[in-house]
């Protein structure tokens, strides 16, 4: 329950920043939040494959 509020806090947090800040800012970290995510993916996706 706690990590919900922690999650909800911060998704108010994020999309109010989002809503102060320029647009091209907001897009630029989403591309960085994007990428790292992707990264993120494909380096536990690699390490799954190589645990089974």
């Amino acid at each position: 329950m706690i990590f919900i509020v922690a999650a909800f806090l911060l998704l108010g947090f994020l999309v109010g920043t989002a809503a102060h800040i320029p647009l091209p800012a907001t897009f630029a970290a989403a591309a960085v939040i994007g990428a790292w995510l992707l990264v993120f993916a494909v380096r536990e996706r690699k390490h799954h494959r190589q645990g089974s």
